[in-house]
């Protein structure tokens, strides 16, 4: 990293597959601002390599030999001294019950393995500025899923101590929507979208906007 090179966000690769790896630091490091800081190719060895680079993300392959990605997952949220790491799940269409797993193990979000050189540099700058990671179309698959494990709550209590505005701000967020996209919905300033966001994460106990997107779907505020 020298050059005069500044990097802004640190990136943990956990991959069983040395090639998929490879090609992620590649497309990673294009970006001078964004580097690698290590890499796993199990769930013991993530939580290791997290626990002694302390990187802003971790790009969490799901299933892996040994400890896989959910328990690696669970385990960095579960630890207090990593509280600023954010795990991101790399995943298929095909593994939607995985990813759901993973949201409620912790994970930031989920990005799809064939996405575009650029969206994979974006998605790791949205989930280290805590931004969503929440694509519309794979969330809907998601939380269908989600919601046919279990009958929502129907009661809204989780929804009872929002204001009108704060429901409509958390079922934008619960459609995938970044808060530049909500500022121009719902005709606000980004600032703006940001205190509501703090805000809804404090109401409903929620670690990170994955988390609001299960609460939206399992009230039933948003239907699949």
């Amino acid at each position: 990293m020298g050059g005069g090179r500044v990097v802004s966000v640190r990136v943990v690769l956990a991959d069983d597959q040395e090639l998929v790896r490879a090609g992620l630091r590649a497309l990673i490091e294009r970006d001078s601002e964004l580097a690698v800081v290590g890499e796993a190719a199990d769930g013991d060895e993530a939580y290791a390599i997290v626990v002694e680079t302390r990187p802003d993300v971790v790009l969490m392959d799901l299933r892996m030999p040994g400890r896989d990605g959910i328990e690696a997952t669970r385990r960095i949220v579960a630890d207090p001294t990593l509280a600023a790491v954010r795990v991101v799940a790399l995943t298929t269409y095909g593994t939607d019950e995985h990813v759901f797993a993973a949201i409620r193990a912790g994970a930031a979000g989920f990005l799809l393995k064939d996405c575009g050189p650029d969206e994979l540099r974006r998605a790791v700058r949205l989930v280290a500025n805590g931004e969503a990671l929440l694509s519309p179309a794979v969330t809907r698959r998601v939380m269908d899923a989600a919601v046919g494990t279990g009958p929502p709550a129907a009661d809204g209590t989780a929804l009872a101590a929002l204001t009108d505005r704060e429901r409509d701000v958390l079922t934008e967020v619960a459609r995938g929507r970044a808060n530049d996209e909500i500022a121009v919905v719902l005709h606000l300033s980004p600032a703006t979208v940001r205190t509501y966001v703090s805000r809804l994460l404090t109401k409903l106990n929620a670690r990170d906007r994955a988390q609001l997107v299960v609460v939206a779907y399992r009230t039933g505020l948003v239907r699949p």
